[in-house]
């Protein structure tokens, strides 16, 4: 990505913020072609699924950006 497209892309992400949408930049995908941002409007359907071995365990952060994505009215599950 250049400079130009990294400004233009932190200028797009403040917007879409600031007009109510949970913005993540994807770096690194399953999917080649992904968009480089998800904006997900408040209230949707959107499920987000963390794996975890049986013992394992989740980070804070992690745990931080489980209760980030609730508190906004999405779905997050912890799966073992």
């Amino acid at each position: 990505m250049t400079t130009e497209e990294g400004r233009a892309q932190s200028k797009k992400i403040k917007e879409l913020e600031d007009a109510g949408y949970y913005v993540i930049k994807l770096k690194l995908t399953n999917k080649n072609g992904i968009p480089d941002l998800i904006a997900i409007p408040r209230d949707s359907n959107v499920l987000f699924v963390e794996m975890k071995s049986s013992t394992g365990d989740c980070s804070p952060l992690q745990n931080y950006r489980h209760k980030e994505l609730r508190e906004f009215g999405l779905k997050v599950i912890v799966c073992r």
